[in-house]
């Protein structure tokens, strides 16, 4: 299948992948390619092949842009993020590029070679390219299997993608081996406090009408979560900044409805594949007008929608690195210049 780039030039790219893996002769052209799974983890919290069809469903419509809102504005926010970075980098990944949201936004002269990854073929076959003169290179690819090669790139970007991701320790551990030394990890999930209006009104409804609920969003990780993945996985410098973007909706049927177009519906993989009932939704409804409902002065009642951000930024640890000086070498009397005097 043929994808459209601009300006966009051909380079040899089998050294991207490992061994036994080419990259196709024109970067223009779609490669799908799912990594061998080999041992998969026994606890797997996402149906990763259900998550694969919403995504493609979601892509699959003739309106898919109307959707993109929210990553757009994730992707502004980490590419302002990137220029704090005062580096160029030759080689860079953005693994979960979606439509490329990011890629579309990208300042001149940041990267010379860029690799758009997404599991959905789909989405990835209409990702945005910088246009700048990069080389550009589209390859759908599981998140949870990096095919690409030890000590590849310079960058690697990942936006509202990971959350889906079953083994979060093993992707963060792959994602700092593909990069080189002193390359960075810049990325953003979405947090566990994100959607707590509509999860709160659906359980509220269902326990009133049914006894009891069944799981319709799914789980997040937490900022400290978070945290501490990167730096589990052996990246240095962490630093992990939470957000929130709270968006509008006139009723919880829209902002469902929105979450499908997102390709972020509920792809829990224990989930109740039972549609909820309509007086169920109209409960629910009532129920998040009651406790969470706005006034807007044109829109009347409308039905905030949180997303909690967590952006972070990782190094992988390089000798070129600032290191810090071994205990007891300082040669400052801190406490004395505090007036406390000389330690004992």
């Amino acid at each position: 299948m043929a994808v459209a780039l601009a300006r966009c030039r051909c380079v040899p790219g089998a050294d991207l992948l490992r061994r036994g893996s080419d990259l196709p002769a024109r970067p223009d052209r779609l490669f799908v390619r799912f990594a061998s799974p080999g041992i998969r983890s026994t606890s797997e919290v996402f149906d990763r092949k259900i998550k694969r069809l919403q995504k493609n469903r979601a892509a699959s419509a003739d309106n898919v842009h109307v959707y993109d809102y929210l990553r757009d504005h994730v992707a502004k926010s980490m590419v302002q993020r990137l220029r704090d970075v005062t580096r160029n980098f030759p080689v860079a990944l953005d693994l979960g590029c979606g439509r490329g949201h990011i890629g579309k936004q990208l300042p001149k002269g940041v990267v010379e070679t860029w690799v758009q990854c997404d599991m959905s073929d789909k989405m990835v076959s209409q990702s945005a390219a910088p246009g700048n003169g990069e080389t550009v290179y589209r390859l759908a690819v599981d998140e949870e299997f990096l095919p690409f090669r030890e000590n590849t790139f310079d960058l690697v970007v990942s936006s509202m993608s990971l959350h889906w991701v079953n083994d979060l320790p093993s992707t963060m551990r792959q994602i700092k081996t593909v990069l080189k030394a002193d390359g960075v990890f810049v990325g953003c999930m979405i947090g566990g406090e994100s959607l707590f209006q509509l999860r709160s009104a659906l359980q509220v409804a269902e326990t009133e009408l049914k006894g009891g609920f069944d799981t319709h969003v799914s789980p997040f990780a937490t900022s400290p979560d978070v945290a501490s993945l990167v730096t589990g996985a052996g990246m240095s410098i962490t630093t992990v900044d939470p957000d929130e973007v709270t968006i509008h909706y006139p009723g919880i049927r829209e902002a469902m409805h929105d979450l499908r177009g997102m390709g972020e519906n509920n792809a829990v993989a224990k989930r109740c594949t039972v549609p909820l009932s309509r007086k169920v939704l109209d409960r629910a409804e009532a129920i998040y007008k009651e406790y969470y409902g706005e006034e807007d002065a044109k829109r009347g009642t409308v039905l905030p929608l949180t997303f909690e951000l967590i952006h972070v930024i990782g190094w992988k640890p390089s000798s070129s690195q600032p290191q810090p000086a071994e205990r007891g070498s300082g040669s400052k009397d801190v406490l004395g210049q505090c007036g406390g005097g000389s330690p004992t």
